[in-house]
């Protein structure tokens, strides 16, 4: 395959490769993995009826995932740079996609500045878990102190200041170390404790007494839960579900792409990807719905299940302590392999683009989230009177909701659209790449899918989200 530019820069720069493929799987597939498998996938699943809802869900995670995760990958490989310079390189002479660089870069930043946050508050939860502290605040049945507590950590501009800035200086030495020896490294040892920690807590939360039902709402399909809870939102909820949980669109991916050779197919990476995505999705669900269940816990609790229903939960249960410590940082290690993750794109992309080193980098990097993930804090204290969305939102919410409902559909359909059109680096080029190498093809006939439906489902997607927030 040839690339269309004939910039200098098409000359790639030597960039280093992963010692294993496991390492490049743990690493993307850490990217992917965060937040919205743990946190947002158990409580929507209750939210919209269970086990249908998860069928749901899975059907568009490999309908819709799948083929963009070989987009960003594809682009990434066939550069070799990040999404700094992968569109200069790939796109046709005179043409100017390269100015989506910006765009995407801007994704990353603005993830971060409410991301980390938030993994603060992981590790903040596991500290104060692992001292015993969370669980003596409240008695069995009682949920009110653990609401005070949460809103006392989010008021307190200190607690939360110090506990972003260890997530922020504690991943930025991760990456300072290099992709092999620094991000692969740490990255492989703990996805490996996730996948443990996953296991041992699921184990324990299937065995608890009055579990079982928890099991049925989640596993057993129930098509009268799924009609309360409506047909039309609930398949909305899974494609958004779906597509959100990959944090595809914005180039995260596509880094590490780069820095693959080309000896193998890219569709067992993307497929190897998403699995390891829905296993920790299923998994999570394995430890919160026995557990609500079994504690007289409402599922469908919201986005505060997890900071306000659960530790009641660890709080009635025996060994409440050692379980509620494992469970948050079960939690933290989901957040902080997005954090690596994306901290490396945003790596990557300064030292492609400005050819600065990595110290450099990372320097400059560390300053500069360090002010921007502020407003994010102060959104809880000082500039709580800005409520975007009215009574009751947050800086926060803003940013998720830029993230979530522009950034990642929008930046979607220009990847699709980058690699399927004419205009862009076309679906012929696309193909090769992706298919270049031993191992499964993609059969051609996905150009028709790729070119025609799915960008009509990622506007679909895009159009609904700024309708629910603004109209619904």
């Amino acid at each position: 395959m040839q690339h269309n530019s004939t910039k200098s820069s098409d000359v790639a720069p030597v960039r280093e490769s992963f010692s294993s493929r496991i390492g490049f799987l743990f690493l993307s597939a850490g990217c992917a993995i965060g937040l919205g498998n743990v946190w947002r996938f158990p409580f929507i699943t209750g939210l919209y009826g269970g086990a249908w809802f998860v069928l749901i869900y899975l059907f568009f995670l490999f309908l819709f995932g799948v083929p963009m995760v070989l987009a960003e990958l594809a682009c990434g490989r066939a550069s070799q740079r990040s999404i700094a310079q992968s569109f200069d390189v790939l796109e046709k002479p005179g043409t100017k996609w390269h100015h989506l660089k910006w765009f995407g870069i801007a994704g990353n930043y603005l993830l971060m500045m409410f991301y980390v946050p938030v993994t603060g508050w992981m590790l903040y939860y596991t500290y104060k878990a692992m001292r015993g502290d969370l669980m003596r605040i409240g008695g069995e049945g009682v949920t009110e102190p653990y609401r005070l507590f949460y809103e006392d950590m989010l008021g307190s501009v200190d607690t939360q200041v110090v506990f972003t800035a260890i997530v922020i200086i504690g991943c930025f030495s991760v990456c300072a170390v290099g992709l092999v020896k620094g991000v692969e490294f740490i990255t492989k040892y703990m996805m490996g404790a996730l996948f443990l920690l996953l296991l041992v807590l699921a184990g324990h939360s299937m065995m608890l007494e009055g579990g079982k039902e928890g099991l049925e709402f989640y596993l057993l399909p129930n098509w009268r839960r799924l009609q309360e809870a409506g047909i039309g939102n609930a398949v909305y909820a899974a494609m958004g579900q779906a597509f959100f949980t990959l944090s595809i669109g914005i180039g995260s991916l596509a880094i590490f792409g780069s820095h693959l050779d080309r000896s193998r197919t890219l569709l067992s990476d993307a497929l190897h990807i998403t699995l390891l995505d829905i296993l920790v999705a299923l998994l999570a669900g394995l430890i919160i719905f026995p557990a609500c269940f079994a504690f007289d816990i409402e599922a469908g609790a919201g986005p505060g299940l997890i900071f306000l229903s659960l530790p009641n939960v660890f709080q009635s249960m025996s060994n409440g302590r050692f379980w509620g410590s494992l469970f948050f940082l079960f939690l933290s290690f989901a957040s902080l392999s997005t954090v690596l993750a994306v901290f490396e794109n945003i790596l990557s992309f300064a030292m492609d683009l400005f050819g600065w080193s990595r110290r450099k980098s990372v320097l400059v990097n560390l300053v500069l989230l360090l002010i921007l993930t502020l407003p994010c804090i102060l959104g809880f204290s000082v500039w709580k009177g800005f409520q975007p969305f009215g009574e009751g939102s947050n800086v926060l919410d803003l940013e998720d909701f830029l993230v979530s409902n522009t950034f990642l559909p929008l930046g979607s359909f220009f990847y699709l659209t980058f690699c399927t059109s004419r205009y862009g680096w076309g679906f012929r080029n696309f193909l090769a790449e992706v298919n270049a190498g031993t191992g499964r093809k993609v059969p051609a006939f996905i150009r028709q899918y790729m070119t025609f439906v799915l960008p009509i489902v990622l506007l679909i997607i895009l159009i609904g989200g700024w309708r629910a927030r603004f109209f619904g």
